[in-house]
């Protein structure tokens, strides 16, 4: 048994708007993110460090993640998770492809100790930026040892990895889990649990971490959405000139689609690729229909769909 002196909390750190800096204040939403080391924005906090150890695994802006990036970063949250004296992880990520990295790493890991992904709106140098309580709020989370998964804290709400998704480009908080509300929240420094975390089921089987490092091409699966007048014809232009492995269509309402861009999916379906149907909407998902000629994607957002779907091909390539 682990005493309590010895248990520790990992931060890695991958760039984002937490560690972003603006160089005009009186335009703080100029600013290029990550910027700032780990070991600053933990000094800041103040927070005993012979509890927290980090590692700086990049410095991007999210936008810019990619197969690569969630190689390495599920690379050291594996490592991290197997050892003893760790009882949570922090990553710091920014808030643009957090859904997708927090789907992706509880797919792949489903890990039993809390895996916390955190952000920040305001660079780190911004007038009462909101990073330092955010990255505060997660370490408490990561220490509560009633918590376990892949969670997401920000404005001191607390939201489970498949249920997350960012609904606004410019509030403090800028994430939802949809009708439900947040699965919790950070109170004073301890986390209240609200409800507990829907259930989903993961696309089976899953591939290890190990197939996930082997695997150095990793399947294309595209995002199409439907809109007024979608002829589908972006779909059938890649059908004859580097065709994805699979696409996930982002449908109105309940998923629904322009008869010409279904006619063209059910074309790139017969080549071979697999398509999964959802919704653009933010709230309510997909459900099952009689005239279904796709899976579809439940509750899941378009761009979480995409990470299930990428991860089932890479197990059937």
């Amino acid at each position: 048994m682990i005493e309590k002196k010895n248990k520790k909390v990992v931060v890695l750190a991958t760039g984002g708007t937490i560690a972003g800096w603006a160089s005009d204040l009186n335009a703080p939403h100029n600013y290029q993110a990550g910027q700032i080391e780990v070991a600053q924005l933990l000094m800041e906090l103040k927070e005993s460090p012979h509890n927290i150890l980090s590692e700086q695994i990049t410095q991007i802006d999210s936008k810019d993640a990619d197969d690569a990036f969630w190689r390495v970063l599920a690379k050291r949250a594996a490592y991290w998770l197997e050892q003893t004296e760790v009882i949570g992880l922090v990553v710091t990520h920014g808030t643009d492809t957090l859904e997708e990295t927090a789907y992706f790493l509880q797919a792949v890991l489903q890990p039993n100790k809390p895996l916390v992904l955190t952000c920040a709106m305001l660079a780190a140098n911004a007038p009462n930026s909101d990073g330092p309580g955010n990255l505060k709020d997660a370490l408490a989370l990561a220490f509560d040892e009633s918590a376990s998964g892949v969670m997401v804290v920000c404005a001191g709400d607390v939201h489970a990895a498949h249920e997350v998704q960012k609904i606004h480009s410019l509030r403090l908080n800028p994430f939802s889990s949809g009708d439900l509300g947040p699965m919790g929240q950070i109170v004073n420094g301890e986390f209240k649990r609200l409800r507990p975390a829907s259930s989903i089921r993961w696309p089976q089987p899953l591939p290890s971490v190990k197939d996930l490092l082997a695997d150095q091409s990793w399947p294309r699966v595209l995002l199409v959405v439907n809109h007024a007048g979608n002829d589908g014809s972006m779909v059938r232009a890649m059908l004859t000139h580097d065709a994805p492995d699979g696409w996930v269509v982002a449908g109105t309402g309940n998923g629904t689609l322009d008869h010409a861009l279904q006619d063209a999916l059910e074309q790139a379906q017969t080549q071979g690729a697999r398509v999964i149907r959802a919704s653009r909407c933010s709230w309510g998902g997909v459900q099952s229909r009689a005239d279904d000629l796709f899976a579809h994607a439940g509750q899941l957002t378009a761009v979480q769909a995409r990470v299930a779907l990428m991860l089932a091909l890479m197990v059937k390539k």
